[in-house]
């Protein structure tokens, strides 16, 4: 097998959004290894020097991992081959389905809390009435 990307064109848009996921995920990892292992001095070695060294082999092993499972490993780039494939085939809803749903729900909740509201003050009045509890 060569070294290049296998099937290179196919499942372009899963696969940039993945390394893109992949990359983020990564350097917020060597951001917090930098501050973790800052401080820790080998020798007469600087310790900005270690911490740099340790995140600069981190990232590359992290890119050389990446690389592996978005671009070269057979069955990871069928997999996002496929889901690209499935995703064009959705039914995305329009903008005017989406405002209508948003309203709904928004109106829906504001309902059910002015229930629950009445419902509550329904029962407080029941109950101090009764004397089960007491007015504050």
């Amino acid at each position: 097998m060569a070294a290049g990307i296998y099937k290179q064109g196919q499942g372009y848009w899963v696969r940039l959004m993945s390394a893109i996921g992949f990359g983020l995920l990564s350097l917020m990892g060597v951001a917090w290894l930098w501050d973790q292992v800052n401080g820790i001095q080998i020798g007469d070695i600087e310790p900005v020097f270690v911490s740099a060294a340790v995140t600069i082999v981190v990232m590359l092993a992290c890119g050389s991992t990446g690389y592996y499972l978005i671009g070269r490993k057979p069955k990871m780039v069928d997999f996002m081959i496929a889901t690209e494939g499935e995703m064009k085939k959705v039914n995305w809803s329009t903008r005017r389905e989406i405002l209508g749903s948003t309203i709904l729900v928004i109106l829906l909740t504001a309902f059910i809390a002015l229930f629950c509201q009445i419902a509550d003050l329904g029962f407080s009045t029941f109950f101090q009435s009764v004397d089960v509890l007491q007015s504050s």
